[in-house]
């Protein structure tokens, strides 16, 4: 046993904690005699009890004792930080020691003492401090059970940790410590009498003595410590708990199980004690008027016992409640010299015990009748269970014997004084809650299975035994029916009609309003339909609406559109019920529109708006052919409703409205088949007038929002699907539209959402995967030949493609820009097959495959497929027609793509944009050299390639464009180098244009110094690539020639231009890829190149400028007179040879190598030369450059040896 507890304490505290997260004081259930303010919501005990607070069900349920508390790192326990996780094992002895000191103190305040108000109201503060950190403490002991504790499991002795060791010995400390804190506070019934004395006190007020704070405690610490060993023993899955310490110290056995019985027995005693006592204190006439305990925390203590021990019976050999009690009273009343016997009968002196025991039996078994959460369930009048039962049977009977009305009625009696009961039984669970129908279909298919013959085996589960009841009065009615031939309605209506009277109806409850409906739709399936409707309208008139809540409103919706939709099954007319319904609707709509801050107002509203929507649905859904007057629910309700409807809501609105114009052009086309001038020619006349009234209240109270919808910015995507929908309306009842869309209405809708271009791209995509696929569409554009709708199908395609990344929410995976792409897929498969489309991909030699993976790789194909089917025209009128197609293709496309431009972004537009664009200028230049296309090629210059922020000092473009403009850079040179020379107006503009672009971005994408392979990479180098070199490569390669040297060739003096090696690189790279080098390529670059030779002595310049020579006098095409290297030649010998005469004879040397002709027609250019340059020296001959000049005419052969005599 644990020793005496004294002494100060130190709890070990954590070196870490102030960064730990501290958990919030839980507030654990305990007892407590509060007065009747604090209880809960209609309950009989306090809301902090054990019953209230779900305590006593966790426990019973195997849960969590507090599911919400100690979820931190740490716990505070008696004014001290603990580890959560570890406190328990780690400190055991520790913290029972606490308690007790606790305890101990609370003991010490109940001291009698005369101390002023303002003493008292400090020992109350004191007391209530100490017992809620005790029962804190207790609470914690079961939570850190279920939650820390682990099973029982066999451990090995070698690698056993010490922490594991002391977990696995903490059951049996428990034990040993409970015992102990169960002797420490002894029984109830020893306490002094002036804490016995706090069981009696009346209390209204805050101050509460510390003998009522400690009495009870003392209850809280009895009932833990069965709570405790309770859940314990769950924790342990059976397996007994010994305390061995105990055992070896005592000898005496102690378990779980025995101390929770010793326990339990005290407990019981010591309740039987204070009711003996106060039986004594009441007289025998009175007896049954007084309870058997003088505190609500007694009568709770006796309620917990009762479900604990009776749960703890139910299939194991724990004795129950009652068995316990008897043992217990039958020891007051026999003399006995049992041990048991011997207890209870020296606590419990009573001169009358079998009275006593009457006296107690008759007020415990009413405590059966409360719940585990303290409520009192109802055993008034027969009960849920008996009564289906009785009504299963009599059912199953109703087919054997003759038809008796007299029962039904006899039954209905019964049920119209219970029409507010839910008819539950509690035992069942949650299937057969009471649960109101959420739509008019759901309630008629209640009304229905009560009218059908089959009966289910689960009928006693499925069915409460007001639907049994139901099906017992319809099974009679046909019967009856059958066996009479006249209907027994007027037999009974009387008795039904009778019940319903102003107050009745008024008493209704929501379940109440449902019963109602369902026993009158039954009525209205199996008796006389107009009748029962009408009356049901009438009693209806009886209910105020402001006494209505929200649901029971709806509900009555829901009622109504079940009658509804049975008038639809029975191919009755609804015009006086819908009349009704549209008119509440109506008022509603318009309390939805002007109702603006009140979001809860709104969302009630709502409430009742999209009751009535589900329902109009389901009329729809139903009808076979619309000719029951169902335009009526269509009134202008709707168009007040749009417009403040959410986007949830919206699209819920949508939906309907989907179904309600499917199913019209369904039963419509239906009946144009079946149209013919028989029998039923003014039917089918009669129908069409129908289907016109309807198709007109589609198109008067939803088409103008829908009109409006389409310029949001993010309109809802439902709204394409219904837009396609009214589009095939106006193909099937062209006469229907409003007139602002006629004549054509069907083109109408086409140019309001298949090729406005304000409408979002995904909502266009969307409404032409629709109306596209459908062969009526293409029959009708056929029939009234409209020829421009292929092109401006293919023209709002574009747009979609080009705008896919203008405001596309996500990320680069998202779910909604997955969907976007299959649907512009899916656009794109169909304007594919458009028949002027595939001929152009036919002609444009593009494979069908080719076109079906990405929309964007598809557009590029149609630009080519178009490109080259124009290259392919031979005549000037196929060819300025073909201009017009694809200028009615493209449309306006920079105002498609301006928004990626603006705002400098996001780089997957911008690509999409420099790639389409610059495909677009590579294959159409044929095209854009008319002058139709001119005005299109010169904003493309300007917005795409020479942008104003180029041209400023201050401003750079964003990396994104630029890199973008690399990407593309080829494409564009090569298309605008064919149309500067096929244009003949503005050839010479384009030109210029060219040049400076060649300007503006040769420098911005030239590395610094040249590298291996980076040059071959510049856009510009990719722009002269030619497999098979065509004019307009070289004419590019020429303007490109020319800005270098103008621009990057350029010497300030001696001093080379800056990245003199990478321009270098760049043209040895164009030479190489050049299948020959013209004279105007020479003229342009040899002779900076040959200056490059003699001032700059870079090794890699020096080897650049010798590689581009070398390669220049190789392959250089020379002019028909021969002449073409050697006048460049001539001047550079002439301007040069005075200063740099030895670099000079160098150079012509390398040259003699590669071409020796060209160097003996110099010679007498040199020559000359060398003589003037001695003559301007004034020194004679220059022994040193005449050697040198020597050197280099032996190299020349004949003519160098003629040329050398006469030097000298």
């Amino acid at each position: 046993m644990t020793a005496d507890f004294s002494g100060s304490l130190t709890p070990p505290f954590s070196p870490y904690l102030p960064e730990l997260l501290v958990d919030e004081t839980c507030r654990p259930p305990c007892f407590s005699c509060a007065s009747a303010s604090s209880l809960g919501n209609g309950n009989a005990f306090p809301s902090t009890s054990y019953l209230s607070t779900g305590s006593l069900k966790r426990l019973l349920l195997r849960l969590d004792p507090s599911p919400t508390d100690y979820e931190s790192d740490t716990v505070e326990i008696f004014g001290f930080q603990w580890v959560a996780e570890t406190a328990l094992v780690e400190s055991t002895d520790l913290l029972f020691g606490l308690f007790r000191q606790k305890l101990d103190i609370l003991e010490n305040l109940c001291q009698p003492l005369s101390l002023d108000l303002g003493q008292l109201s400090n020992i109350h503060v004191e007391a209530e401090e100490i017992r809620s950190q005790c029962v804190q403490f207790l609470h914690y002991v079961k939570v850190f059970i279920y939650r820390f504790l682990d099973p029982p499991q066999k451990m090995d002795s070698i690698s056993v940790h010490p922490y594991e060791e002391l977990e696995a010995q903490l059951p049996s400390k428990l034990i040993e410590e409970l015992h102990g804190l169960s002797l420490y506070i002894g029984h109830l019934y020893e306490l002094p009498s002036n804490i016995q004395a706090a069981v009696q006190l009346q209390h209204q007020g805050k101050v509460l003595p510390a003998s009522w704070h400690l009495l009870h405690l003392h209850f809280d610490v009895h009932w833990s410590i069965l709570e405790i060993l309770q859940i314990l023993g769950d924790k342990m899955q059976g397996q007994i708990v010994y305390a061995h310490e105990y055992i070896n110290l005592i000898g005496e056995n102690l378990t779980n199980v025995s101390l929770f019985e010793e326990l339990c027995e005290h407990l019981l005693c010591d309740l039987i004690y204070y009711a003996a006592n106060r039986y004594t204190q009441v007289r025998p006439t009175e007896a049954l008027n007084n309870q058997i305990y003088h505190c609500i925390c007694v009568k709770e203590m006796w309620i917990l016992l009762v479900h604990l021990l009776d749960h703890r019976s139910k299939g194991s050999s724990f004795e129950s409640f009652w068995i316990r009690i008897n043992k217990l009273l039958r020891s007051i009343n026999q003399v006995s010299n049992s041990t048991e016997s011997f207890h209870i009968s020296s606590m419990v002196q009573c001169k009358d015990p079998l009275g006593l025991s009457w006296w107690l039996v008759a007020h415990l078994a009413p405590l059966y009748t409360f719940d585990r959460n303290g409520n009192l369930e109802e055993t008034n009048g027969v009960r849920e269970d008996e009564l289906r039962m009785h009504l299963q049977c009599c059912l199953s009977l109703c087919d054997i014997w003759e038809s008796n009305l007299t029962a039904g009625t006899i039954l209905w009696e019964y049920y119209s004084k219970n029409l507010n009961n839910p008819f539950t039984i509690r035992w069942l669970g949650l299937q057969t809650l009471a649960c109101v129908s959420k739509s008019p279909c759901s309630m008629l298919e209640v009304v229905r299975s009560c009218c059908t013959d089959k009966l289910s085996l689960d009928l006693y589960k499925s069915d409460n035994s007001y639907l049994i009841f139901l099906r017992i009065l319809a099974r009679l009615m046909k019967k009856d029916k059958e066996s009479r031939g006249t209907h027994p309605w007027k037999q009974i209506k009387g008795r039904i009609y009778s019940k319903f009277h102003q107050k009745k109806m008024q008493e209704l409850t929501e379940v109440g309003l449902q019963n109602f409906f369902i026993l009158f739709l039954l009525l209205g399936i199996v008796a006389d339909t107009e009748d029962i409707a009408s009356r049901v309208i009438d009693l209806l008139q009886f209910l105020v609406p402001s006494h209505l809540s929200t649901s029971q409103r709806a509900l009555l919706w829901r009622g109504n559109f079940a009658f509804l939709l049975i008038y639809v099954e029975k191919n009755m007319d609804i015009s006086a019920l819908a009349e009704k319904l549209s008119h509440s609707f109506r008022e509603t709509a318009k309390e939805f529109l002007v109702t603006k801050g009140d979001f809860g107002q709104k969302h009630t509203l709502w409430t009742l708006l999209s009751t009535y929507v589900d329902g109009a649905q389901e009329v729809f859904e139903t009808s076979h052919n619309l000719q029951l007057s169902e335009e009526k629910l269509l009134n202008d309700g709707f168009s007040m409703m749009l417009p403040a409807c959410r986007e949830s809501e919206l699209c819920s609105v949508l939906n309907f409205l989907q179904t309600a114009v499917a199913r019209l052009r369904n039963i419509h086309r239906r009946a144009q088949g079946h149209g013919n001038p028989g029998s039923h020619a003014q039917s089918l006349l009669v129908g069409k007038e129908h289907h016109l009234a309807v198709a007109s209240a589609l198109w008067r109270n939803f088409f103008p929002f829908l009109k409006n919808l389409r310029l949001s910015q993010t309109p809802p995507s439902q709204l394409a699907d219904t837009a396609a929908g009214y589009t095939l309306l106006a193909v099937a009842m062209p006469n229907s539209a409003p007139p602002e869309l006629q004549p054509q209405p069907f083109v109408s809708m086409f140019q309001m959402f298949g090729w406005d271009e304000m409408i979002a791209p995904q909502l266009i995509s969307r409404y032409l995967n629709h109306v596209l696929p459908n062969s009526e569409i293409m029959d009708s554009f056929c029939g009234i030949g409209h020829s421009s709708f292929q092109a401006l199908s293919v023209r709002t395609w574009i747009r979609c493609v080009l705008q896919i990344y203008i405001d596309q929410p996500g990320g680069p995976d998202s779910e909604q820009k997955t969907a976007i792409m299959e649907q512009l897929g899916e656009l794109t498969r169909l304007v594919f097959r458009l028949p002027e489309v595939e001929n152009l991909l036919s002609k444009g030699q593009v494979l069908p495959l080719s076109y079906k993976q990405d929309p964007r790789s598809a557009l590029l194909q149609f630009i080519k497929a178009a490109g080259v089917t124009y290259g392919g025209l031979q005549t000037l009128t196929e060819k300025s027609a073909m201009v017009s197609k694809c200028q009615e293709y493209l449309g306006d496309v920079l105002k498609y793509i301006k928004p990626y431009l603006t705002k400098k972004g996001p780089p997957e537009g911008l690509q999409i944009t420099y790639r389409t664009i610059g495909c677009l200028v590579r294959y159409w230049s044929l095209m854009l050299a008319t002058s139709k296309a001119q005005q299109l090629l010169f904003r493309i210059i300007d917005f795409l390639l020479l942008p104003h922020a180029l041209f400023q000092q201050d401003k750079n473009l964003p990396p994104a464009m630029l890199s973008n403009i690399r990407e593309s850079l080829p494409q564009f040179l090569q298309g605008l180098s064919i149309i500067s020379r096929q244009s003949q107006a503005q050839g010479a503009y384009i030109k210029q244009q060219l040049r400076t672009i060649v300007t503006q971005y040769f420098g911005r994408f030239l590395p610094s110094a040249p590298s291996a392979g980076a040059g071959g990479n510049h856009p510009m180098l990719l722009a002269l690539y030619d497999s098979a070199e065509s004019q307009h490569t070289v004419h590019l390669r020429r303007i490109i020639m020319q800005v270098l040297s103008e621009n990057y060739l350029q010497f300030r003096g001696n001093a080379p231009p800056p990245r003199l090696a990478s321009v270098l690189s760049f043209i040895f790279d164009a030479f190489r890829k050049s299948k020959n080098i013209e004279t105007y390529d020479a003229e342009l670059t040899l002779p900076s190149v040959l200056k490059c030779l003699i001032l700059v002595n870079e090794p890699q310049v020096k080897k650049l400028s010798t590689d581009v020579l070398q390669y220049i006098i190789e392959n250089c095409q020379p002019n028909p007179t021969g002449e073409s290297l050697t006048a460049v030649l001539e001047k550079f010998i002439q301007e040069y040879s005075l200063l740099y005469d030895q670099q000079i004879f160098g150079i012509l040397e390398t040259i003699s190598v590669l071409d020796q002709p060209l160097v003996i027609r110099l010679i007498p250019t040199i020559t000359q030369s060398l003589m003037d340059s001695e003559h301007k020296r004034g020194l004679g001959r220059n022994a040193s450059s005449r050697a040198a000049y020597r050197r280099l005419l032996s190299l020349l052969g004949e003519q160098g040896q003629v040329a050398l005599q006469m030097l000298d």
